[in-house]
């Protein structure tokens, strides 16, 4: 229990730092594409060989991108949309706040 809280006092911390919440966001998105990808992929019960070949990216490339230790470009999420014959939306929306 001690450990857990250590960590979110650490975490607390870090997160009031310069630039951390932007960081933070970042790697979540990052994170939530990469499982988007990794599932159509797997239900696809393609390799990430297969999808790699498809998007014209390396195998490697594919699994950074699926593990989330890449923020994609436009046409990185272009490409793997189009290999999986899916479609990508990309939208800026205004939240209630900013209103």
């Amino acid at each position: 229990m001690a450990e857990r809280n250590d960590w979110r006092r650490l975490r607390e911390r870090r997160m009031t730092e310069p630039g951390a919440a932007d960081a933070y966001e970042a790697a979540k998105l990052a994170y939530v594409l990469g499982k988007t990808v990794r599932e159509m992929r797997e239900g696809r019960g393609w390799s990430q060989a297969a999808l790699a070949t498809k998007a014209g990216m390396t195998q490697s490339a594919v699994a950074r991108f699926e593990a989330g230790g890449t923020v994609p470009t436009i046409p990185v999420l272009e490409r793997l949309a189009h290999a999986l014959q899916a479609d990508l939306d990309i939208r800026i929306t205004p939240r209630l706040s900013a209103v």
